[in-house]
């Protein structure tokens, strides 16, 4: 089911999705709006079911409007989820839950992995968000990354072309091929599939495994190269 080893020959840079891969936004999304919800008299609506409500509430949100901050997705999107599940409309929660992602916390084993990637790949990320948060998200990270491309910076939002493009680009800038690349995701819909459309090989790290539903996230059955559970099982099945 998940593979022992990773053929990563050839390669030399490991791009990175960065929430739901390396930052565990589900944990940090959910521990900021449950007591929201229990103050509202709802602690009954199951959290994949506020997740899957986000997830669909973000992607309505983003791909109509590419130029869209990512801190004004949020509060649109937590302003879709009250009404979905008959909140009271609440300026104040919209404006912590837009300034939030800086604050969503690395998986435990995210910080260590990178290190042990680190000793062999340059590392890159794609991420779906605006400076300021990755920024912050970087601080949590600690390890360097040669380049980081945001929806703000291209002005679009994955699943779509520009992340891609942009970063094939600029790691040809600096020596990197696109041959070179391994792209490394959690999301199947934002990453799996766009990656594949410009021939750069992936490593789905599937951090729900084992759990109903896709989350955070929206469906889709791209292909990967690889599966594993973890980014520490990532560096094991590369031998690192």
């Amino acid at each position: 089911m998940f593979d022992t080893h990773v053929d990563a020959d050839g390669k030399r840079v490991l791009t990175f999705d960065c929430y739901g891969t390396l930052i565990d936004w589900e944990s940090g999304i959910l521990t900021l709006v449950r007591p929201w919800l229990a103050a509202a008299g709802r602690a009954e609506i199951p959290d994949d079911l506020v997740l899957t409500a986000f997830a669909l509430h973000q992607a309505r949100h983003q791909q109509p409007r590419p130029a869209l901050l990512y801190p004004e997705v949020l509060s649109r999107s937590w302003g879709d989820v009250q009404a979905t599940f008959g909140l009271p409309d609440d300026a104040g929660q919209r404006a912590e839950f837009a300034a939030s992602a800086g604050d969503w916390p690395p998986f435990p084993d995210t910080v260590a992995a990178l290190r042990r990637l680190a000793s062999r790949f340059a590392l890159a990320i794609l991420s779906n968000v605006d400076e300021a948060s990755l920024a912050r998200s970087l601080r949590l990270l600690e390890v360097p990354f040669i380049l980081t491309v945001t929806a703000e910076r291209v002005g679009s939002y994955k699943p779509g072309a520009p992340h891609f493009e942009a970063a094939i680009a600029e790691l040809a800038a600096k020596g990197y091929p696109k041959d070179a690349i391994l792209h490394v995701a959690q999301s199947r819909h934002h990453d799996v599939d766009p990656a594949s459309r410009f021939d750069i090989p992936t490593v789905w790290v599937d951090r729900r495994y084992g759990r109903v539903g896709t989350g955070a996230t929206i469906s889709n059955a791209a292909v990967p190269l690889a599966r594993v559970p973890s980014l520490a099982a990532l560096a094991d099945a590369m031998g690192l």
